[in-house]
C-alpha cells in the first residue's frame, strides 16, 4: 500500500479530520487507499501555534491511519485565501511550498499504529 510520510503535528492533524489538504510541491496521479506515516521530526513552532488541536504526546515514526487521496489540486492563491477562512490556524502562511494540495479523506485511525521508519515521496508499506 502506498504512503505518504508527514511531519508532526501534521500527520496527527490529518487523522484527526482537522486538516483535509496535505500540501507538497509535486504533484502525484495517484488516487485512493494512502497510508498517513508521522514522521521523525516536529515542526516545532507549528506544535506550539497548534496546541489546542493536539493530544498531549505525537506518535513519531509510526504509521497513524489510512485515508483516501481524493484529488491533488495546483495552489493558487484564491484557494489558500479560501482554506485560510476555513481555519487560519491550521492553514496559517507557511515558509514552505504551497504548489500542489492533496485532499484527503480519513479512513481509518489506527488504534495500534505501525512502528516503521519513514521515506520521501510516495513509497510502498507491504507488511498488512
Amino acid at each position: 500500500m502506498k504512503v505518504l510520510t508527514i511531519r508532526q503535528p501534521w500527520a496527527s492533524l490529518i487523522m484527526a479530520g482537522l486538516k483535509e489538504y496535505e500540501f507538497r510541491s509535486w504533484k502525484t496521479n495517484y488516487r485512493g487507499e494512502l497510508l498517513i506515516h508521522a514522521g521523525k521530526t516536529i515542526d516545532k513552532e507549528a506544535e506550539k501555534r497548534l496546541e489546542k488541536y493536539l493530544p498531549d504526546v505525537l506518535p513519531t515514526e509510526q504509521i497513524l491511519g489510512k485515508v483516501e487521496l481524493i484529488d491533488c489540486i495546483k495552489v493558487t492563491p484564491q484557494f489558500l485565501g479560501g482554506l485560510r477562512k476555513i481555519n487560519p490556524d491550521i492553514y496559517a502562511k507557511s515558509v514552505f511550498k504551497e504548489e500542489y494540495a492533496w485532499n484527503v479523506k480519513v479512513l481509518e485511525k489506527f488504534n495500534e499504529p505501525i512502528e516503521t521508519k519513514g521515506k520521501l515521496g510516495l513509497w510502498d508499506y507491504n507488511n498488512m
